[in-house]
């Protein structure tokens, strides 16, 4: 397994482990690596906590041992799973998937890499908190000035959101915000979001199903989520010009505080290198779907990673699908011929904007350009080479 290379295979052959799909046990034979090592965000978020729900059940009935590592540096996940390659699946959201392959921001710099979709993780609610008591009342006051908004810098998806999309929610250039708003950042995700309860700051971008979040809903004064109008089209069009990946929605899952505001969805899925076997890739595809009422049960994020839910995804996703997946979805009736030309095209995608980067490199590499995301002369170097191409968009 290429992608199995820094994990140890069982040394067994090939077993049997029972499984039960609608009362029937059903027989499943595949030789998993003795170990399996998952990455997540950090503990505070939803998704450390349910990988941790369904892992074991995955260890009790494959023989594998996981582990399950947060890693709250979105870049170092990133680089962990298809540079280092000390693990085999990352959980990320799609958005976030679209920044590595295009190398926006922090990943300009990064060893380029194709990536593919595992399974679905959840669709992920977020939006924008404040203190309780802030004076603050819609996101609009933001643009007045003086205000101080938490850029997670260890997320070049956030900062993106932060910096670029929420201006432009607002009607402001992201040179106007930088001049009347400040940016205050931070270096790890419960801090992002801690920073307004704490005083640090007046908004925070998180997601409100976060166990941080519920820890600063029962602070002094409690929270309060500012709403994005779904009819504020001008607004909306703003904001998906710098986060396409994201989906109008009203909030239905965590604090009670965020429930039936409207805001944004944004899905996560378990990723994993292209160079990921396919057998590998088949199996735990299968494994997540056939064992799903095994593990639904053990968060409530793991009831988003059912089949229905993942289809509905794949309706509007852009982000190529492994063909180990696809081979398991063919088998079952879940993937079509309309779903083959769309993955392709993505597939094509993202290997057009892979080689324009690697040319990018090679030419900064021959000129001596140092090879950082601060240096304009490298940026502009791989604006040139990537110039034209499409990035990733929701298909809705």
């Amino acid at each position: 397994m290429k992608n199995m290379t820094r994990f140890a295979k069982a040394a067994v052959g090939s077993f049997a482990v029972s499984m039960a799909l609608s009362g029937v046990a059903m027989a499943q034979e595949y030789e998993w690596p003795r170990m399996l090592v998952i990455a997540t965000p950090g503990t505070s978020t939803g998704s450390f906590a349910s990988t941790n729900g369904w892992g074991p059940a995955l260890q009790k009935e494959t023989g594998t041992t996981v582990r399950i590592v947060p890693e709250d540096s979105e870049p170092m996940r990133y680089k962990r799973l298809t540079d280092r390659e000390d693990i085999a699946i990352a959980s990320v959201s799609a958005s976030e998937m679209a920044l590595q392959a295009e190398g926006v921001g922090g990943y300009a710099a990064a060893k380029p890499m194709p990536q593919r979709i595992l399974w679905h993780h959840n669709d992920t609610p977020w939006g924008f908190v404040v203190a309780g008591d802030s004076d603050l009342q819609s996101l609009e006051d933001i643009g007045k000035g003086g205000v101080r908004v938490t850029s997670g810098v260890f997320s070049p998806a956030i900062v993106s959101a932060i910096t670029q999309a929420l201006p432009a929610f607002i009607g402001m250039t992201p040179e106007e915000a930088q001049e009347k708003i400040e940016f205050v950042p931070a270096s790890s995700y419960g801090e992002n979001c801690r920073s307004v309860v704490e005083g640090k700051s007046d908004v925070a971008y998180c997601s409100p199903i976060s166990s941080v979040l519920s820890e600063m809903e029962g602070a002094p004064g409690s929270i309060r989520w500012l709403p994005m109008d779904p009819a504020n089209k001008e607004g909306w069009d703003g904001y998906l010009s710098y986060r396409p990946m994201t989906i109008p929605s009203t909030i239905s899952m965590g604090v009670s505080t965020a429930k039936g505001v409207e805001s944004m969805t944004s899905n996560f899925v378990y990723a994993v290198p292209v160079t990921a076997e396919e057998d590998f890739v088949y199996n735990m595809a299968k494994w997540m779907n056939e064992s799903h009422d095994n593990y639904k049960g053990s968060h409530a994020l793991a009831t988003r990673m059912s089949l229905e839910h993942f289809r509905n995804f794949l309706d509007a996703n852009p982000i190529p699908v492994h063909e180990g997946t696809v081979k398991y979805l063919r088998e079952i009736g879940a993937w079509t011929e309309e779903d083959d030309a769309w993955n392709n095209e993505a597939i094509e995608k993202m290997d057009a904007w892979i080689a324009a980067r690697n040319a990018g490199m090679k030419e900064a590499m021959e000129q001596g350009v140092e090879m950082n995301v601060e240096n304009q002369e490298y940026l502009d170097i791989l604006a040139k080479h990537t110039d034209g191409l499409e990035p990733f968009r929701s298909r809705l």
